[in-house]
């Protein structure tokens, strides 16, 4: 995967996106920088840092995604990938229901997904050497760069989704002291029942990953 990595950008999701649209960028690839200033997170909530915190956003094909990996998982299945990669760096960090990665009770980062025509981009922000008021910074002495190499050295031979969900539904019971958004409604995670395409059935809803 070719990684292209700047000083600055506003949003390595929207560099990525309208370079995709304009046919500027050949997939898979990656867009990382030093420092974002108008970045996106989930619900339409800003991600924003310091210089040396993480911000990077992959594309590829979704025909290069794996035969079962429905798009609806896309979230649960590119987040735990990041996080079993920082697992194999000694790093405690955990995947939160659906893509925020904490570490003990506090977010250190999150993953958000989009479908553009035929391409899947996920944007990737985290907490490296920087973490706001209530938030935490990672609990390794790496860079950025160091962390977008290893992950994105993983795509070259992505796992199944049935590899990541295995291992996933163990480390869903830490999500259940937690809660997640539904609607812009707050929904409690600690009755809730993780399906097989990591969905969740929460008090007779249906609640989707995709984020």
């Amino acid at each position: 995967m070719d990684i292209h990595w700047f000083e600055s950008l506003d949003s390595t999701q929207n560099y990525l996106i309208e370079a995709l649209k304009k046919g500027d960028l050949n997939v898979p690839v990656c867009i990382g920088t030093d420092m974002q200033t108008v970045g996106k997170g989930s619900r339409g909530n800003a991600w924003v840092g310091e210089k040396g915190n993480l911000f990077i956003s992959v594309a590829m094909k979704r025909s290069m995604l794996p035969e079962d990996l429905k798009l609806e998982s896309s979230s649960i299945y590119f987040a735990f990938l990041m996080k079993e990669f920082l697992a194999s760096k000694n790093s405690k960090v955990w995947l939160k229901w659906p893509n925020d990665f904490y570490l003990d009770e506090k977010k250190i980062g999150g993953l958000i997904t989009n479908i553009v025509g035929d391409f899947l981009v996920c944007g990737i922000g985290m907490n490296l050497v920087f973490a706001p008021e209530n938030f935490e910074k990672i609990d390794l002495d790496i860079t950025a760069l160091d962390i977008t190499e290893g992950y994105c050295a993983l795509f070259e031979n992505l796992p199944s989704w049935k590899q990541i969900f295995s291992n996933y539904k163990i480390e869903f019971e830490n999500s259940r002291e937690f809660f997640t958004h539904n609607n812009n409604e707050k929904v409690t995670l600690k009755r809730a029942v993780l399906l097989k395409d990591g969905s969740l059935m929460c008090d007779g809803q249906r609640i989707f990953s995709l984020r």
